[in-house]
């Protein structure tokens, strides 16, 4: 669970007490394998929350259906470039389309590498934990070169002072830990609604708001304490019911050489219904009294 500083106070982003109760129908799937790697052609057992709807959504909807949980561009043929533990992937050369998916207006993952740039990268990309609504998928985080790429197209540019191959692997380690470490954040809150959800959410769809402070992050500033160097909002699939998850992320000092956390973390979700106010209020209460 994650915590600030002392000087923070409690604000511990997550219920603890719930999650006790309810860790094992709110534990995220393990992540599948890329397709096709003779590690894992043998036959999965079938878990508790198998036959549940949420899990066999994506054979039951029709077209016009899915069209409300589109895939993005960057996911649909994100598990090419997944590597099997027994074989290099040799697809990330191929050459992406260049058109922009009208589905969510993104466009698709650039794993060609740019004019000027010093040196190769991997384009090979990881599996999270993290299911995709509507799919019997999880989330594909993006390859170091898919990164480089979109901090160009941000405008960053490269100086020979600025970063070395080396650097990139490990900006994507520390990038897929935060996303894991907050998806784990939302389960802790997910596991108050376990028995109106017994399978667990899914995410739907996020987007970046880093020059957007959350009235929670604003109140802090005015007491002293620091900003947050990004924000993200997370919308989250309850079993059909879409939540709304606000995440602020903390600058926690040096990045710790094992696990790649640095980040302190703050996740709840925002105030748009009657039912995550409860959420917060109950949660609140709780840390007073425990």
């Amino acid at each position: 669970m994650s915590r600030f500083p002392r000087k923070m106070g409690a604000t511990t982003s997550s219920p603890s007490v719930a999650m006790q109760a309810a860790t094992a129908v709110t534990q995220p799937q393990a992540p599948s394998s890329p397709p096709g790697c003779p590690m894992h052609e043998a036959p999965k057992e079938a878990s508790s929350a198998s036959g549940c709807t949420m899990h066999n959504i994506s054979a039951e909807l029709n077209p016009e259906q899915k069209t409300s949980y589109p895939i993005p561009a960057h996911q649909e043929r994100a598990y090419e470039f997944v590597e099997c533990p027994m074989k290099a992937s040799t697809k990330g050369k191929n050459k992406m389309p260049d058109d922009i998916d009208p589905r969510n207006m993104m466009p698709p993952p650039n794993q060609t590498p740019a004019s000027n740039q010093p040196f190769p990268l991997s384009t090979v990309r990881e599996e999270s934990s993290i299911p995709m609504a509507a799919s019997d998928k999880h989330w594909v985080y993006p390859s170091e070169q898919m990164f480089w790429n979109a901090m160009l197209r941000k405008g960053w540019h490269w100086k020979d002072d600025d970063l070395h191959s080396e650097d990139m692997t490990n900006i994507i380690k520390i990038h897929n830990q935060n996303n894991e470490q907050a998806w784990h954040e939302i389960l802790k809150w997910e596991a108050l609604h376990a028995k109106e959800c017994p399978c667990g959410p899914a995410l739907v769809r996020f987007g970046g708001k880093s020059k957007e402070y959350s009235p929670r992050a604003r109140i802090r500033s005015w007491m002293g304490y620091e900003l947050p160097f990004d924000r993200h909002d997370w919308i989250v699939n309850r079993c059909g019911k879409e939540v709304r998850y606000v995440i602020d992320y903390y600058d926690g000092g040096e990045v710790d050489k094992h696990t790649y956390q640095f980040t302190i973390l703050d996740v709840r979700p925002a105030f748009d219904s009657l039912s995550a106010v409860w959420d917060r209020m109950k949660v609140a209460w709780w840390r007073w009294t425990s």
